[in-house]
């Protein structure tokens, strides 16, 4: 018998929806970029930028110089917003057509010193300013030093101005989100007069286009909301990712235990069990073990039993209809990844993003 292998489904339908709610939330003429930092948030860099484009985004984001390398190898032309790749790569930023966020005058020096050397002028930038985030980007009382960088510095040109909110997805910091807008607003207009163009602007998130839209500016950044978390629970989003292993072998047990450690108690006897191609080395986390959570067995949720091993876990499948080779759902539509972080006190974000890059990603209808 064949056995299929694990994969990650991407639904292309579940994208280009997801997609078009969050534009329809928009102003025609307001750009949309879409983040596909950390291998597409778990979901395959490559593969998921482009069902992005193919949905309609304006703009990519990415973090890392080498994830912007992989996008320009696989043939993606699209605008690469370079949020965080540091200031030693700037050369291989250029060679690769891709536009670096610029947190302070060190970056924005460095920068301008490469270009020089190379002969480029008006390459373009992104300004990073931080409103409360603490993180990376120019804090208020530093624009007077960024103003005069940029003051006849041809080599640049300020393609927008952007800050990141901190909290806009928790209704009790609203007031601290509409502060981080306001004082954005200030800054830009600071920025904007000493420069003689318009850049665009944005600040707005997933959450930040459900819950503060009239903020939308120039451009927004769709990240965990493409993928199918609502900041408000909209129903109107879906989820993309349906993460899948296949049955390795089904056994009837009546004695002993389950799994390393002997964790797996056999709570009835015979206790039927299914050995699924799936493990901690996939990114399966340990505490989803022990009867913590629940997989989808051919319409029926089966409990974890035992230990999650490296490859493989183990369900207790009893009463239910199973063989090898028969697909289990570790997360979809049910459960979902929300009920995994939940279980695991942990976000959406971090099960996705820890799907091991070794499962394949297969874009499905």
């Amino acid at each position: 018998m064949r056995i299929p292998q694990a994969e990650l489904e991407l639904s292309k339908s579940a994208t280009i929806h997801n997609f078009k709610y969050f534009k329809s939330l928009l102003k025609p003429s307001t750009k949309i970029l879409v983040l596909v930092k950390s291998n597409s948030y778990g979901h395959g860099g490559v593969e998921f930028a482009r069902l992005a484009l193919e949905a309609g985004a304006d703009y990519l984001g990415i973090a890392t110089l080498e994830e912007g390398v992989i996008m320009r190898k696989a043939g993606i032309t699209a605008p690469i917003l370079a949020l965080s790749t540091g200031c030693d790569c700037y050369s291989d930023i250029i060679q690769y057509d891709l536009e670096p966020g610029i947190p302070s005058v060190e970056y924005l020096q460095k920068l301008t010193a490469v270009l020089k050397s190379m002969g480029i002028k008006h390459y373009p930038i992104h300004i990073k300013i931080d409103t409360g985030m603490h993180r990376l980007g120019f804090e208020k009382a530093e624009i007077p030093a960024l103003k005069k960088a940029l003051q006849g510095c041809d080599e640049v040109q300020v393609k927008s101005i952007y800050s990141h909110l901190a909290a806009s997805d928790e209704p009790q910091h609203d007031a601290f989100t509409l502060e981080q807008i306001r004082l954005f607003t200030e800054i830009c207009d600071d920025i904007e007069s000493n420069l003689g163009y318009k850049p665009m602007r944005h600040i707005l998130n997933s959450a930040g286009i459900e819950r503060f839209t009239q903020y939308q500016m120039d451009m927004v950044r769709l990240g965990i909301g493409i993928y199918g978390i609502s900041a408000v629970g909209s129903p109107e989003v879906k989820p993309v990712a349906s993460l899948k292993c296949p049955v390795l072998q089904v056994k009837e047990i009546y004695e002993g235990t389950v799994g390393y450690g002997r964790k797996g108690v056999l709570k009835h006897i015979p206790t039927k069990t299914a050995t699924i191609r799936i493990g901690y080395g996939d990114g399966i986390n340990r505490h989803l073990g022990g009867g913590n959570a629940s997989f989808m067995v051919n319409g029926h949720l089966a409990p974890t039993i035992g230990n999650i091993c490296m490859d493989m876990c183990m369900l207790d499948v009893t009463g239910i209809d199973v063989q090898a080779g028969d697909m289990v759902t570790i997360f979809g539509q049910e459960p979902s990844v929300q009920d995994l972080a939940k279980i695991l006190d942990t976000i959406p974000y971090e099960i996705l993003t820890g799907i091991d890059r070794r499962l394949k990603r297969v874009i499905v209808k």
